[in-house]
């Protein structure tokens, strides 16, 4: 059975960083790659990697009375619209290191396909990390999982968590959730140009795997194509994806992450003054609202 539920929306998330544009397919996740399809409709190719000209140093950039628009305590995705370890990106990952540790009071979201290619990217002094740094890894089918997780598990850095998203297939985690240094998985279907179903049992059963381990599981989103209960939905509206999501009861809170962040001069910052987010009537009903920093206030949306 197929239905057929809302019209397609693109909806703004509060708190990327885009420092570069554009990306290179390497794996089954990137085949109907959003970037590629947004830049598509502009006519433009989204195999074009180039620096951001406005976007580059906003971790750094200022309001009017000077202070820091990204506040202490808030949390950037880096890369959202590429991949922060790609090999065409090399010449300019040295400044945004350099940001990140500048912002010493800013947690950095880092997502990659790329594992195998951090060590040797990773800044001078970067020892066993830095507290500020939460490195993802995509995981889009079991053969990715296999893959990359055990790479990440390698890596020295403080924070570690999954992206299961495209969700491909059927992913079991647990081996690697015994590692005990997973802290968060999110997960969610495909959108946008050829989208491929996502099942709710395969939700399921990392949603199971990590309640099993006390982790985090966000799921973020149905994707267009979603099977349920051997229905077929086909879900245009990214709001209603994100509402259906949430209404599913899958994600679950698990122990706490604890990002130890520093002032300019090195010293911890007191939890209360750290960035509390505040969220609307309608974050009420978004998968999103455990990841994302709140309403940004931007007035696009109804409330």
């Amino acid at each position: 059975m197929q239905r057929v539920v809302g019209k397609a929306r693109t909806m703004a998330m509060h708190g990327n960083w885009n420092p570069w544009h554009g990306c290179i397919k390497c794996s089954e996740g990137c085949q109907n790659c959003y970037v590629y399809y947004l830049d598509a409709m502009k006519g433009k190719s989204g195999a074009d990697v180039y620096r951001t000209k406005t976007g580059f140093r906003y971790p750094l950039s200022k309001d009017r009375k000077g202070r820091y628009k990204i506040q202490s305590g808030e949390t950037i995705s880096v890369c959202m619209t590429s991949d922060f370890f790609l090999e065409e990106a090399d010449e300019w990952r040295k400044e945004t290191w350099d940001m990140m540790r500048t912002r010493s009071d800013v947690v950095f979201l880092l997502l990659t396909k790329r594992p195998e290619r951090i060590e040797k990217c990773l800044p001078a002094g970067w020892a066993d990390g830095w507290d500020n740094i939460f490195l993802n890894v995509t995981c889009e089918n079991q053969t990715r999982a296999d893959e990359r997780v055990p790479l990440l598990l390698e890596l020295p850095f403080k924070h570690k968590g999954l992206h299961c998203a495209p969700l491909l297939g059927p992913v079991s985690i647990a081996a690697y959730l015994d590692s005990g240094q997973i802290e968060q998985v999110a997960c969610g279907g495909e959108n946008y140009g050829g989208s491929r179903p996502c099942d709710y049992d395969w939700v399921k059963t990392l949603r199971d795997e990590c309640v099993a381990h006390d982790v985090t599981f966000c799921f973020m989103e149905t994707g267009t194509t979603f099977l349920k209960d051997g229905k077929t939905y086909t879900i245009r509206s990214k709001r209603l994806q994100n509402e259906q999501a949430f209404k599913s009861g899958m994600s679950y809170q698990g122990r706490a992450m604890h990002f130890e962040l520093k002032d300019s001069l090195g010293l911890p910052i007191p939890p209360a003054d750290l960035y509390e987010p505040h969220f609307i009537q309608k974050c009420t009903r978004c998968s999103f609202r455990m990841l994302c920093n709140g309403c940004s206030d931007c007035g696009v949306c109804d409330g």
